[in-house]
């Protein structure tokens, strides 16, 4: 009798395990390219959700998650586009966590995400033209890192607290960003303060003299650089720094990372920047989850990674399928209040609550609050370098 039960148990184990859904879920972000070296602690914040998630044991009844990697490559909108479509057409992912940058997120949710009716969550593409006002979606795009309308204000903020008037402005020439220069520039000016040049810069170039020339001449406190820091925006910072033309500057998100340290160190002190972020007790909890895991959870858009592939899961639970058709009309509601708040390490306790029927509020580890748009309301990480190296010095 005990080896027919024995045999019975392992049976229904047995069915239970084959009966449970693999779900595949996208993770598109520029491995490669001017974003490169801040990629890797993205894609490991989504992934590490994933992990718990299939840890669990409780996502649509057992269900596991796998994550299924594409190099958008941050700038060749064509490239990310393919890289999409191979995930939705070869792999069968259920959604995507991504993209990042502004103009490969519109391309591929153009071209791909639409036509397919694909969920994207972005943790990173902060073009204002990409809210829900100014796309035709279809509801099936979301993201975790706010608008560079509200970027602009915080830039504005920020120099105006320091008693800086007047700025130079360059800016990588894409959908990026021209739309964080113009906001900065709508935001300061209606400030009282004097935007001396707005210009652009083409990534790839060897030299940018004749760029920081014109900078110079305009004049200004203080240089803002809408770059990639892995990319032009450097160059121009270096450039800029070799010939005195600027002695401070102020980098917004894409040019935040351990990279400025390391290029730039102590010549850098006294300037400014800000990148998303927030010293919520999530935001606590998600940097001791990612330093058990080898991962920089300081690191710019890696809580928004993780909070974007939470949400694409509960919002799974909540629909009670995994298909993007029936997921995408519960992430507003899994996102925000009201409901039992939800932080990074919770997420086993999320998906039995969803299961239960009672609501949650998922916070998450950068203080999630989607609003209409369906975007982040938004915190910011303010940074000062000091000492060659930059340290957050407040949280807006």
């Amino acid at each position: 009798m005990r080896k027919l039960l024995l045999a019975s148990t392992a049976a229904v184990l047995a069915a239970g395990a084959a009966s449970a859904e693999e779900i595949k879920i996208g993770v598109i972000l520029g491995f490669t390219g001017p974003l490169e070296s801040i990629t890797p602690a993205m894609g490991a914040g989504a992934e590490l959700a994933m992990q718990e998630v299939t840890d669990s044991g409780m996502l649509l009844d057992g269900a596991t998650v796998t994550s299924v990697r594409g190099d958008s490559t941050c700038i060749d909108a064509a490239a990310a586009t393919a890289a999409a479509e191979r995930l939705v057409t070869t792999d069968n992912v259920n959604a995507i966590m991504g993209a990042d940058c502004s103009g490969v997120t519109g391309a591929i949710l153009t071209n791909v995400a639409v036509p397919n009716g694909v969920v994207m969550i972005s943790p990173s593409a902060t073009s204002p033209g990409l809210s829900h006002t100014n796309n035709e979606d279809q509801g099936l795009f979301f993201r975790t890192a706010p608008s560079d309308a509200r970027q602009g204000v915080v830039i504005t903020d920020i120099l105006m607290e320091k008693g800086i008037t007047s700025a130079a402005v360059t800016y990588t020439n894409n959908d990026y960003g021209k739309g964080l220069a113009d906001s900065f520039q709508s935001a300061f000016e209606a400030a009282g303060g004097t935007v001396t040049i707005n210009a652009a810069h083409e990534d790839g170039k060897g030299d940018y003299s004749a760029e920081v020339g014109a900078l110079a001449s305009a004049g200004g406190d203080i240089l803002v650089v809408a770059g990639y820091i892995d990319q032009g925006g450097s160059g121009v910072v270096r450039a800029a720094l070799d010939t005195a033309a600027f002695d401070m500057f102020y980098f917004p998100d894409g040019m935040v990372g351990e990279a400025l340290n390391t290029n730039f160190g102590a010549e850098l002190n006294g300037s400014l920047g800000a990148y998303p972020g927030t010293d919520s007790p999530g935001a606590a909890k998600f940097q001791e989850m990612a330093a058990a895991a080898g991962i920089d959870g300081t690191s710019a858009f890696a809580p928004e990674s993780y909070d974007a592939a939470a949400l694409i899961m509960l919002a799974m639970q909540a629909a009670g399928s995994s298909a993007s058709a029936d997921l995408k009309d519960h992430v507003m509601a899994v996102a925000n209040a009201p409901g039992e708040p939800i932080y990074p390490g919770e997420l086993a306790k999320a998906l039995e609550l969803i299961k239960a029927g009672t609501d949650i509020d998922y916070v998450g580890a950068s203080a999630v609050e989607l609003i209409g748009p369906g975007e982040s309301a938004g915190s910011y990480r303010q940074i000062e370098f000091i000492d060659g190296k930059y340290d957050t010095v407040n949280f807006r």
